[in-house]
Order: C-alpha cells, then structure tokens, then sequence
C-alpha cells in the first residue's frame, strides 16, 4: 500500500528524475521501480511471501533503500537489525522476529541463530532470472517493519510499523519540513532507525533524490554534500558537533545544504550558535518522537530562540500529545507529567509481547515513558525519562534539567545525569561530564555553576569526567543505565 502511493507514483509521475544515488550508481525513478520489482520477484522466489518477515543487517547503501522497497511491494515486513549490536544481541532480535530471510554484509557480525535462508549481498549473486513479481499489496493494515527499539533501559522490544503507520508520517513530514519537490536528501544518521525509516518513502512521493553514506564522519559527509548538492539531512546533536569541529570544513562547499533536521536530545545553545555560524544558510528542526510513533513534534528553525531551545515543538495535525498524571488524567498547562499520544502514526503494539503492548497504551494514548509539560503556547518540553527521575531527600529531580545547565557552560560538550546510592538522601544528583577539547574545569567549579540557577538538591553532588564520549545507542541518546548501574550493583534497591 506505502510502496505504490510514495515509489510507485514517482514512477508514473517523476520517471526520468533522479531517485537514488550512491557510488557510482545513479536510479531514475522509473529505473528504481523496476529495479524494485526484481527484486521482489527474486524475494518470491526464495520463499518470502506477504506475512513473512525479513531481517536486514546492512550498512547505509542504495541497496538498503531498494530491499525496504521490495518488502513493502509484497508486505513482507522488514527487520531493520541495528548494526552496532554484538553477535549475542543479534541473535535475540532473530529470535524473537522468526524471519524467513537474512539479508546481511560479511562486514558485519554474522547472527548463529538458525535462519531459513541467507544472503551476504556483497558475495552472493541473485537474480530474478526473469521470474515476474506479484502486484504491490494494497493493505493500509500490513505490518511494513519491526522496529526494535533502542533498549536503553533493558532488551529491546519489536515494534510493529504499519503500512497506514507510515503513510501518517509522510503526511506529518509534509506539514512540518515544507518539503519542496525536489531536492536531494542525505541519509547520514543509520537506516536501520526509525529516524531515516519515514524519509526514505516521504522522499519519493516529493521528488527527492536520496544519497547514502556507509558511516558517518565529518569527511564523508562534507564529501557527500559538496558532491551530490545535497539540500537536506537529518543527524543527532553528536555529529553536527563532530561537523562544526571539523578542521577541514572550509575546503568544501556546503551552500547547498539548506535543512537540517535534528533529534535524539536538545541541542545545546552553544552547539545551535557554532552551527549556525558554521553554515548560516541551513535551516533547523528538531524533532521528537521514538519508535512507537515516528515523529511526534517538531521544534521549527523560527522557534529556535531563547526560552524555547529546550523545547521539542508542537505536534502536526492529527497527533493529539497530551500530559497526564499518574492517573491518566491531563494535567493543566505548565504541570509536569507523562507525555502520551495518539495517532495514525502510533504502533498497533510489540511483537509478540502482548504483555508490554498492553502496558504501553492507557486509554487509548501510547505511554512514551517521557516526562513534561506543554506551555501556554503550545509547545512541548521534556524533562526526563521517567525511570531517569531521581529522588533525593523525597524530592523528584529531572536529570535533563540539570543537564541543560550543565551543557551552558562553556567547558562542557556532553553531560548526563543520573542517581546514585546514598544511605541518608536515597540518592544523590551525579553527573558525568565530557570536555570540549583543550578546556579545563574542575567538579567544585561545575557544581558552583549548577548553584547559580538550580535549587540545591539538584545540583550534582558527585561529578566525574570522561576522556571519551559518553555510551549511545543507535539513536544518538545516552545510555545512562551504562554510567549508573555499576552504583547500584551492591545495593539492595536498584535503578532500572
């Protein structure tokens, strides 16, 4: 149903443009309709049929994009497998989605759980040897990926995407990006997250050309944008950082980028000024969302002014985001609670895991597990993860609150915040904090820095720092259950 509304009318529509372009290949629309096609006819042929599932262990590359393509042709859905995953961890994602197929790169960690049937795209050759594909499924309620999350907080759950799912997103992406027809995306940040998931089939269905990089790095990124006149991208606050700082971004020409869009955390106000100074030209978006849902809100580059930096935005029409207390019930504006949603771009629910897809929804509203609050205006704030929150002395502390003090300083690049043990207080406010290159700070000198705008129970209490940048998962977010658990190890009490 995706497929023939986004790839297939550009086909009809846009056949002699540009749709893919990455190495030395180069796909008209009409080019990559019938590259598609094979494809699925090959998928066919080695036994994958509607219902069926089909992991996908790959780099960023042309082919990745062409694969989701075929497998929502024939409402296979696709098992998207994040390529930063151990072998162990690979193997619970297989054992948990049972896929008939595993399309994998022999650069990759190689999965032992048992698969019907396997290919390594990069040394195995098949072909559709002529064999005709069934016509594209026209089910808005097909399963088209299981997006596993991220599992900053324990093993990571199947998300079921729909095929009306998606299409929700493309309608969200139109309202808030302003897409123009046109244009050239580049998918920087992995393909395997929900993050770039949305834009491969917005992209078609607005005539942009999409371009891929294997891994990002600052090189390759400039290289792929001076190249192929790149006008959009979508990156996590890391990596426009790593841009900024980048000793040889002069020697490339930049102009064309004109959008880019952010996510996984707040940039910091330091961070918004180099970019802006780095390319003056390009537009910002934050957006917000998570597996479960897509995009949720998104921060336009008007709304980037002070007193609203740390916000995430204002939802699209027809996504209705609330706050509610621990009851369900919406707060009042300004009151801090849970953020929930609804939509046509939320998930039916986990897969096979009836259980948690029960606890992720009350009252028809999807539990994001964030806390926040929506101003006067509208737009909407986070403060913390719920299982973030720290209670010290009985009072509830936001992490990301004290996180956004600390990043003000100008010594700091990377601050998370988390609670530790402590016999009297229940917890204690700790931090972990990396520097920017060259800069020096002591922990007395940061927690003077908290003292002059934060209460006194949230200023960290015990700060260390890292000579590396702090653990992340695949979406850019800091892994604190990695910084705080080696606190609570002994303890009787432990932080999930």
């Amino acid at each position: 149903m995706i497929y023939m509304h986004t790839v297939g009318q550009a086909a009809r529509v846009y056949s002699e443009r540009t749709a893919l372009a990455g190495g030395r290949r180069r796909s008209t629309f009409r080019e990559l309709h019938d590259r598609v096609g094979d494809i699925a006819a090959s998928l066919t042929r080695h036994g994958l049929h509607a219902g069926d599932r089909l992991a996908l262990l790959l780099p960023n590359g042309p082919e990745y994009i062409e694969l989701i393509y075929a497998c929502a042709w024939l409402g296979v859905a696709a098992v998207p497998v994040n390529t930063r995953l151990s072998a162990v961890e690979i193997d619970r994602v297989i054992a948990d989605a049972q896929p008939r197929g595993l399309i994998r790169h022999s650069s990759l960690p190689a999965p032992t759980a048992a698969v019907r049937w396997q290919l390594v795209i990069d040394r195995d050759a098949w072909h559709a040897d002529g064999d005709l594909a069934p016509e594209p499924i026209e089910d808005p309620n097909a399963t088209l990926a299981l997006i596993y999350t991220s599992g900053t907080t324990g093993h990571a759950k199947g998300v079921v995407v729909t095929h009306a799912n998606m299409l929700a997103n493309v309608d969200h992406i139109r309202y808030w990006m302003a897409v123009e027809d046109g244009g050239v995306y580049l998918h920087a940040a992995p393909m395997f997250h929900i993050l770039d998931l949305p834009i491969m089939f917005a992209s078609p269905a607005f005539e942009t050309c999409q371009v891929t990089i294997a891994k990002f790095s600052p090189r390759a990124f400039c290289e792929a944008v001076q190249r192929e006149r790149v006008t959009r991208t979508t990156l996590v606050p890391t990596m426009i950082a790593l841009v900024t700082e980048f000793t040889a971004l002069g020697e490339y020409d930049l102009t064309t980028l004109q959008h880019i869009a952010y996510g996984g955390s707040p940039m910091a106000p330091a961070l918004i000024r180099r970019i802006r100074d780095t390319l003056p030209q390009a537009k910002l978006q934050q957006g917000y969302g998570l597996s479960e849902a897509g995009f949720l809100t998104v921060l336009q580059d008007q709304e980037h002014i002070d007193g609203r930096l740390a916000s995430c935005g204002r939802p699209a029409p027809g996504i209705d985001v609330r706050i509610v207390d621990e009851t369900g019930r919406e707060v009042a504006t300004g009151q801090s609670g849970e953020i929930v949603a609804r939509g046509g771009n939320v998930m039916t629910g986990y897969w096979n895991n009836a259980e948690e897809s029960a606890r992720a929804f009350r009252g028809g509203y999807l539990r994001t597990g964030d806390v926040g609050y929506r101003d006067a205006e509208g737009f909407f704030f986070i403060r913390d993860r719920i299982k973030d929150m720290i209670v010290t002395g009985g009072e509830n502390v936001y992490s990301g609150e004290v996180e956004a003090v600390l990043l003000q300083h100008p010594a700091v690049r990377e601050a998370a915040v988390f609670g530790v043990p402590d016999r009297e207080w229940g917890e204690l406010v700790a931090a972990s904090v990396v520097l920017h290159s060259g800069q020096t700070v002591s922990a007395d000198e940061l927690i003077a820095f908290g003292r002059r705008t934060l209460a006194h129970y949230k200023v960290p209490r015990v700060i260390e720092f890292s000579d590396r940048d702090l653990p992340k998962n695949a979406a850019g977010k800091i892994m604190k259950r990695l910084l705080r658990e080696r606190f609570w190890v002994q303890q009787e009490r432990a932080v999930s």
